[in-house]
């Protein structure tokens, strides 16, 4: 059937619809790698009583922004979404589908300039993850589009040049047979000047201490930037986020200094870090530039990320983390009037009512949810900033903040991710009376 493409929505899917019927307008299709305004042949893949998928058979009549993908793996790959966009578009329909969001969930329409930060859009990731799987033969990938097979992947070009060069040797010692072990997951974590190397070994069963000292030995051998090869046992299911603690072995060091313009960051393997290797700074000034007082409260502090540079302009922060690795980071990285405490948030904001100037949230991409919003609306600082990975999960934590009096000071969308659908937000909230 031919279909025209409405526009792109958060996911990376473009949004088509069926001709309308007797019930009303058509139902809607959901089509993955188009552009908005492209008329298409399409075939629809699955069915549902609500919507239907489908798969672009012919681009009829191209967008002008459609361009020929940088990654030979695009399409088979499902890490990437709009590598057949300009950056240009992309930064655009980001925009488009943060304010759609803010508007259709939230009801709020973004009454301050959206500040658009862009990102160099290659090599830029400092953190990578691949699955790994040993059955007949080494495979070192990530998992196709829209399922949990290992499309083979031997370079990257999202992520940093050190982690290329990281995946090249896997593929070496893989080829070679020198990796043995059921290994599923390896993460790369570089450093910001892409010179130093965390290695992350996520395995299943049993490893012999050996085994794994001897594969830390062959990698370290070929790569004198790895700084340290950490093995962690798998959560059962490998599909679920990976809880690392405790790590099963450790050859050399379990962490690497970060640096940036602001501060100097110990960060653990396993402990959550901002991942463009870039943006790191234009994220932490869009946070804590031009705002100042008593008391700061860093929640999802991570390992200090914000806290670290707060603490310049407020008499004393108080950053929250619940994650045993990152708080252990968090506790090493805060100076004297940083206090650091364990604690989940939800737990912090029952037992405390920290008067503060400020609040700064950072949280999972599944958002605050409806109690943490509703305590912090109760909480009730002068100033909120909001930091977001998922704009839907905003909007709709936005709901119980708009409530409470709270409305738009500073609008930034950060592009940490390039080459896919993935938004960062950065909502700077002021609380009015009445």
């Amino acid at each position: 059937m031919n279909l025209t493409i409405e526009k792109l929505i958060y996911g990376g899917d473009g949004l088509a619809r069926l001709p309308a019927d007797d019930h009303g307008r058509g139902k809607a299709v959901f089509v993955p790698y188009v552009l908005e305004g492209e008329r298409i042949d399409a075939r629809v893949t699955d069915e549902k009583p609500g919507f239907a998928r489908a798969q672009a058979e012919t681009i009829l009549q191209p967008s002008p922004n459609r361009i020929e993908p940088h990654c030979p793996y695009f399409l088979r790959c499902g890490g990437c979404h709009y590598q057949h966009a300009t950056y240009e578009h992309q930064l655009q329909t980001k925009a488009s589908i943060l304010r759609e969001n803010l508007a259709r969930i939230a009801r709020m329409e973004l009454d301050v300039p959206l500040q658009v930060h862009a990102s160099p859009p290659w090599n830029y990731r400092n953190r990578t993850r691949m699955q790994v799987r040993m059955e007949g033969e080494f495979v070192l990938g990530y998992y196709r589009h829209n399922s949990h097979f290992v499309l083979p992947v031997e370079e990257c070009p999202i992520s940093s040049p050190l982690i290329n060069r990281a995946i090249s040797v896997l593929w070496k010692l893989g080829r070679d047979e020198k990796i043995t072990t059921d290994l599923r997951e390896i993460e790369f974590f570089a450093d910001a000047a892409d010179q130093r190397l965390l290695l992350e070994l996520y395995f299943r069963g049993e490893w012999p201490e050996k085994q794994f000292t001897a594969l830390a030995d062959a990698l370290r051998a070929e790569m004198p930037e790895i700084a340290g090869v950490i093995a962690f046992r798998s959560p059962v299911s490998m599909h679920a986020p990976s809880v690392p603690v405790p790590a099963e072995f450790i050859v050399a060091d379990r962490h690497i200094t970060y640096e940036t313009q602001a501060a100097f960051y110990r960060v653990s393997a396993g402990a959550f870090f901002q991942t463009n290797r870039h943006m790191i700074d234009e994220l932490v000034s869009a946070v804590t530039t031009g705002i100042s007082g008593n008391t700061a409260l860093e929640l999802y502090a991570g390992v200090g990320l914000f806290a670290s540079v707060l603490k310049r302009n407020f008499e004393r922060v108080i950053a929250v983390e619940s994650s045993p690795l990152s708080f252990s980071d968090l506790q090493y990285n805060s100076p004297a009037n940083v206090k650091a405490v364990r604690a989940t948030t939800d737990q912090y904001l029952e037992r405390s009512k920290t008067r503060a100037d400020l609040v700064v949230v950072d949280p999972p991409r599944g958002g605050l949810g409806k109690t943490v919003a509703m305590k912090l609306a109760q909480l009730g600082p002068r100033h909120l900033t909001y930091v977001s990975c998922d704009p839907a999960t905003l909007a709709r934590d936005l709901i119980a903040l708009k409530e409470a009096g709270y409305r738009f000071e500073q609008a930034h969308l950060l592009d940490l991710f390039p080459q896919t659908f993935h938004i960062e937000t950065v909502l700077r909230l002021v609380r009015h009376a009445g």
